[in-house]
């Protein structure tokens, strides 16, 4: 199960040290909006990945995939396939916060992800200041919408 919430960032509220942080380059691309049937290179590895309904949780499933299975998914994609960098940030109550700077087609676009254990943990965390806008429950944001090629306001 994955519960998360998501926050939209305002380019000018980024720290300072991002570039301290670890990150992963990805691209992605949906197979299937509804439901979500998505493939992933993230760095060297590659996933598909399943997502159930919802906006702050739904089911998650995972599955590898080699490099060759990726490629021959990835032309098969329905719309964009998204390019973005994943910076993993410490947070309170050992949370990572997964801020994503999305490339190319939503350049500008600056989305922070924070997964948790509990529905109540989630409904109880209180973001810090340099987020913006709490989009948890606007599937507008959802990766799967994007790759639509969706018009979408960037901070």
């Amino acid at each position: 199960m994955e519960i998360e919430r998501k926050f939209l960032i305002n380019k000018e509220q980024l720290p300072e040290n991002l570039e301290d942080f670890p990150f992963h380059r990805i691209e992605q691309g949906y197979l299937c909006t509804e439901p979500v049937v998505r493939i992933r290179r993230q760095d060297d590895d590659y996933f598909l990945t399943y997502k159930s309904k919802g906006l702050m949780s739904r089911e998650e499933y995972n599955l590898p995939l080699t490099k060759d299975a990726y490629y021959h998914l990835k032309s098969k994609a329905d719309g964009l396939v998204i390019s973005k960098t994943r910076y993993l940030i410490p947070e309170k109550n050992h949370l990572t916060i997964e801020l994503d700077i999305f490339h190319e087609e939503y350049e500008g676009l600056l989305l922070a992800e924070v997964e948790f254990p509990s529905k109540e943990t989630a409904e109880a965390y209180t973001p810090p200041a340099w987020f913006g806008e709490d989009v948890t429950w606007s599937s507008e944001y959802h990766n799967s919408t994007l790759s639509q090629g969706r018009n979408i306001s960037k901070s």
